[in-house]
């Protein structure tokens, strides 16, 4: 598998999975996992609707620094990919939400539903996060036939562009 490839598996996860693992940094330095429903949009950003009030949604209020995995948690050892994306993450302000909304929802229907401006600026709500991917890696696996080292390792890649970063 080329980095070619490689691209293409990210652009595939990023299309297929619904659900990203994110780990947001709270106070004490420890890190905090929350798996979210996710739309990507251009592969360069990441969109959930989350309670204002969650722990990662403080978390990320608070420090923006954000990275995530998604996998298909449902394939048996050894035959699953995983996608790793590191970035910043930032609620969408509410004079923001209609230049967002067309991106933030699906038009084919990952199987979310696509909230209004109303609901998501609501007091005590529902807010539109948004994350900005910086860097994107693919898991490779130990014995992958071409590409396998003998260690599980990332490969950083770009979904983009087709082209490997």
């Amino acid at each position: 598998m080329s980095a070619p490839d490689l691209d293409r598996l990210a652009r595939e996860i990023l299309e297929e999975i619904r659900y990203v693992v994110l780990a947001t940094v709270d106070e004490d330095g420890r890190t905090r996992t929350s798996p979210v429903y996710f739309t990507p949009s251009g592969y360069e950003d990441l969109y959930w609707v989350s309670y204002a009030d969650t722990h990662h949604s403080r978390n990320l209020a608070r420090d923006a620094r954000v990275s995530g995995v998604a996998f298909d948690s449902t394939r048996p050892p050894g035959k699953s990919s995983a996608v790793y994306v590191t970035g910043t993450a930032r609620e969408v302000a509410g004079d923001e939400l209609d230049e967002h909304l067309p991106r933030a929802f699906d038009p084919d229907g990952r199987g979310g539903r696509r909230f209004s401006a109303e609901e998501l600026s609501e007091e005590g709500g529902l807010r539109l996060w948004v994350m900005h991917v910086e860097r994107w890696e693919v898991h490779v696996r130990a014995g992958h036939p071409t590409l396998g080292t003998g260690r599980d390792r990332r490969v950083a890649v770009d979904p983009r562009t087709g082209r490997g970063a």
